[in-house]
């Protein structure tokens, strides 16, 4: 037979009664309660709450003001040296002789420190966030596999504080180059720019050193492209205390990483994991935040109207250097080797140094033009950059460096027949190679096409 319960218990006891006229003794038997119970019942349809029991604490009772006093010292202490639950346990046993679980401690340490100050109890105020008024920004790293090699990048967010439409685009590193081209992308895939602020933690990139309150002294060129795009910038408190600021961007970085890069993403470049990013993106505009009835997408479409319009050329990210060509024609830049044509050996060149690609200048004309690399010390040669040199040099063409990595690379082909170059002079032949810089005639590959023959 099931077992009643109270409500259903109480309306039997009123239904007899009410039908039958049965006595309250009758139906203190018959239900096996006390007759204040039925008395209870009667006067009441809802039965009364249980009382909770009062409970005394005789073993640590005699310890509590002690407890209390310890936790109150705390108040002036260093943080990293005040007590915790369990010290204050293994006090109690060593210096007071108290004989009590560490459970019961933990407790009574736990109330005692909201009393005496130690914890404060925060509370969350609602917000409203207007349409196109507010966005949010933060970097998130992840892993993921890069033509078969486990790499930690970092993914910027920028997000939409009404809407929560985001934008995510992976880099190799959290450069102010990287910071600031997100910012350009994540304005031109939103078809414009947020009205009123876009909140920040204090970013390197943005922030060159935190003053008093919400003083910040911001990099020249954060500011710029603040200028440029006309959006003013609100810097949170530092550390975990002013997470909540920005909660909505904190949130959606670990619910992206969770939904679209778990398991870890394998990809052929850094490029082909950001059409897959922007792929999960456009994918999210169907998802429901929370009991919202309106999908992001659906919101997004309301909210991107309303913002303001992107000026009429992009921002300029990348960052303007100076380098000097060392005698093995390769400029430095951020630890990193990249290969410019041998005639500028010794000679200071202007280099744009951008999130992904690095471009060298000279007197305002492209001489060459790199993928910027992710790790320290790499070299990228490439090969037309010293074919002029090979040409006086023709025995140093087998074991180059360059050539060994344009092999790799698939650049350059084994010569099958030495096909006939037309007009082009030949520079040197080696291994079964035949290296030549001219243009190439119709239908043969050649250093212009990509590729050496």
């Amino acid at each position: 037979m099931k077992e009643r319960s109270r409500v259903e218990q109480f309306e039997g006891i009123r239904r007899e009664r009410r039908d039958d006229g049965a006595s309250i003794r009758e139906l203190a038997e018959k239900y096996k309660v006390h007759r204040r119970t039925v008395r209870a019942a009667l006067a009441d349809a809802v039965p009364p709450p249980r009382k909770a029991p009062e409970r005394e604490s005789p073993v640590l009772g005699p310890f509590e003001a002690t407890v209390r006093a310890w936790l109150t010292a705390d108040l002036d202490a260093p943080r990293k040296q005040r007590h915790t639950a369990r010290r204050i346990w293994q006090r109690l046993l060593e210096e007071e002789g108290a004989v009590v679980a560490e459970s019961s401690v933990r407790a009574l340490v736990a109330q005692l420190r909201v009393e005496v100050g130690l914890v404060r109890r925060s509370v969350s105020v609602p917000q409203t966030h207007l349409p196109a008024a507010e966005a949010e920004v933060d970097f998130g790293e992840f892993s993921a596999v890069i033509a078969g090699r486990v790499m930690k990048l970092w993914m910027f967010c920028l997000r939409l504080s009404h809407s929560g439409k985001a934008v995510h685009i992976a880099y190799a590193n959290q450069a102010q180059e990287s910071f600031l081209d997100a910012h350009v992308q994540a304005f031109e895939r939103l078809g414009g720019v947020p009205t009123g602020m876009v909140r920040y933690d204090n970013l390197k990139p943005a922030v060159i050193r935190v003053a008093l309150g919400r003083e910040r002294f911001e990099h020249p060129r954060f500011i710029a492209m603040r200028s440029h795009y006309g959006f003013d910038s609100f810097f949170c408190i530092p550390g975990i205390e002013g997470a909540h600021e920005k909660g909505g961007v904190e949130g959606e970085i670990g619910r992206f990483r969770r939904r679209h890069l778990t398991p870890v993403p394998h990809a052929a470049s850094l490029a082909a994991l950001n059409e897959v990013l922007a792929a999960a993106d456009a994918a999210d505009d169907a998802r429901l935040i929370g009991a919202r009835s309106e999908t992001v997408g659906a919101a997004a479409a309301r909210e991107t109207p309303l913002l303001n319009a992107l000026p009429y050329k992009g921002f300029d990210a990348t960052l303007p250097l100076s380098c000097r060509v060392d005698a093995k024609a390769r400029i430095c830049v951020r630890q990193c080797y990249y290969s410019v044509p041998a005639r500028f050996t010794g000679r200071r060149l202007d280099v744009r140094l951008g999130a992904t690609t690095v471009l060298v200048l000279e007197g305002g004309t492209v001489v060459a033009q790199h993928t910027r690399s992710a790790r320290r010390g790499s070299e990228d040669l490439v090969l037309d950059h010293y074919l002029e040199v090979l040409v006086r040099k023709p025995g140093a063409l087998a074991g180059a460096t360059p050539l060994v990595r344009a092999r790799v690379a698939g650049a350059v082909t084994p010569g099958a027949g030495r096909p006939v170059w037309g007009a082009y002079s030949a520079l040197g032949v080696a291994g079964g190679l035949c290296v030549a810089r001219a243009e190439p005639t119709e239908g043969m590959v050649g250093p212009s096409a990509g590729g050496v023959t």
